[in-house]
């Protein structure tokens, strides 16, 4: 099959789409309905094949057979057994520990058993859906057995899943660890937020549209605010939460990246590194908290019993996996700045949760207010804040509020909202939110992926917080009941500015 002109929607190159810790449920939820979204598409290759490696003892067959029960669930959409049957005959399996060089010579003879037989040309993608100790082993097994190697005019590439290290230390140890053995292009850190439309479109709403980028800047814009909050608590995935927290598990990656795609400056081009230039120079531009500046800039909060949505849900200390003393949050408010010429003064609100009032990611710019003054003589006591406000999830959209007159004799104001909707305008495209990033993964296309400048930017930002917060464990956990929009200090976060958080 051959590519077509990317702009056109190419076709994938001809690859093996190799997944560490393929028994897990990344594989059956989001990577194999991705592929299939892609195929539906018509966006994979004919010379196209995946391989799981996992520990559980079990052959090609048995994997094929376990998917094909599974994936059915997971694919968004009506599901086309035919079509899932062109996939899944080119699915294969390696059983060994990540850990085990015997593991890889297995996975090379099977890989050499794929290029006779589906003609892949000898290009791979590794995907590493695995715990974090094992990113740098895996990376330099490849490299030991040859399967790193791109001097024959294939490539080899490698996705690593977050967690990208837990503080700043661990995060230059683990690029040190992957960059000895692999080149920076051939290193792609995955962070499924980018691969959602909404996200993506940011760059475009800013770019192509004349009339909000003269207005992206601290003479318009009041301050910005990013909330992504879930109603769920962490539900089976205690063990890995607490050791992890809701700073590490959302803030560095997911929260950093949306404010890197709201502040950056343009780009020369859509070129992978041109983008990430000035993604960097963002996040290099935050400023690291003193530790004076952590007590009143940052919260932190824990949830107590409650209910959400007519359910109801416990401590998190109940939930299984989770200490009964646990100081670990679940909750995080914060307030930074950015020193750049664009946007110093302007500071950006941040909150992120589990177990709160309801499902939303979404981003607000929100407009200085114009003088009173001309209203001084009438009924207008006050103006409504223009927000523009960027819906992620669960609906994907964007929206515009701005004062308008009642209709009356007086002369009064009411706040109204223009909404654009991605699923009203364009139709809902049944989506996992992978699609995009392995599509570019395969295509060689780095934009959506983190560098390692930008990683350990991050970090950079948040250890001064994390430092604090374990040498001053946190009071009166728990502090905000399930349901609620967290701890009150959060509120007095925004407060103590005259400001308050957008709520829908």
């Amino acid at each position: 099959m051959s590519t077509r002109d990317r702009a056109s929607g190419s076709v994938n190159p001809s690859c093996v789409l190799v997944i560490f810790g393929a028994a897990g449920d990344l594989t059956k939820r989001k990577l194999l309905p991705a592929l299939y979204n892609l195929a539906r598409e018509k966006l994979l290759p004919d010379d196209f094949a995946v391989v799981g490696v996992a520990r559980a003892e079990r052959d090609s067959e048995t994997f094929r057979a376990q998917l094909a029960g599974e994936v059915s669930g997971f694919v968004p959409g009506k599901f086309d057994p035919v079509l899932w049957k062109s996939i899944e005959s080119r699915v294969y399996y390696v059983a060994g520990e990540f850990g085990d060089a015997r593991t890889f010579d297995k996975l090379k003879a099977q890989l050499a058993e794929i290029e006779q037989r589906h003609k892949t040309r000898g290009n791979l993608l590794f995907y590493l859906a695995t715990a974090p100790d094992f990113f740098a082993p895996i990376a330099t097994a490849l490299r030991e057995h040859g399967l790193a190697d791109e001097s024959n005019g294939h490539w080899r590439r490698l996705i690593v899943e977050k967690p990208f290290g837990r503080d700043l230390a661990s995060a230059k140890a683990l690029n040190a660890s992957l960059l000895s053995v692999l080149s920076e292009k051939q290193i792609y850190r995955i962070d499924h937020y980018l691969g959602k439309e909404t996200v993506q479109n940011i760059l475009v709403f800013r770019f192509a549209n004349g009339i909000f980028e003269p207005v992206w800047n601290r003479r318009y814009v009041d301050h910005v605010q990013i909330t992504v909050s879930e109603t769920l608590g962490v539900e089976k995935r205690g063990g890995y939460y607490d050791r992890a927290g809701c700073m590490r598990d959302m803030v560095p990656n997911h929260i950093f990246q949306l404010i890197s795609l709201v502040g950056m400056e343009p780009p020369i081009s859509f070129d992978a590194d041109a983008v990430r230039d000035e993604q960097s120079k963002v996040l290099r531009a935050i400023r690291a908290p003193s530790p004076e500046d952590v007590l009143s800039s940052a919260v932190r909060g824990q949830y107590g019993a409650g209910g959400v949505g007519g359910r109801s849900l416990a401590d998190y200390r109940a939930e299984p996996g989770v200490p009964p003393t646990s100081t670990t949050e679940t909750f995080v408010a914060m307030k930074l700045g950015i020193d750049s010429w664009r946007w110093t003064g302007v500071p950006f609100y941040l909150r992120v949760g589990k177990a709160l009032a309801a499902r939303t990611t979404e981003i607000t710019i929100r407009f200085r207010k114009p003088p009173l003054v001309l209203f001084r003589d009438t009924a207008v006591d006050d103006i409504f804040p223009n927000d523009l406000v960027i819906h992620v999830q669960p609906k994907e959209g964007i929206s515009l509020r701005f004062g308008a007159k009642i209709p009356g004799a007086q002369l009064k104001l009411g706040g109204v909202n223009m909404d654009f909707d991605y699923a009203d305008h364009f139709g809902a495209t049944p989506a996992t939110g992978y699609e995009r990033l392995l599509y570019d993964a395969m295509q060689g296309d780095q934009t959506l992926f983190q560098r390692a400048d930008m990683v350990e930017a991050s970090w950079a930002v948040v250890a001064p917080i994390l430092d604090v917060w374990q040498a001053l464990p946190p009071r009166g956990f728990p502090n905000y009941p399930a349901g609620s929009w967290g701890p009150r200090e959060a509120e007095q976060l925004m407060e103590r500015d005259g400001r308050s958080w957008r709520t829908s």
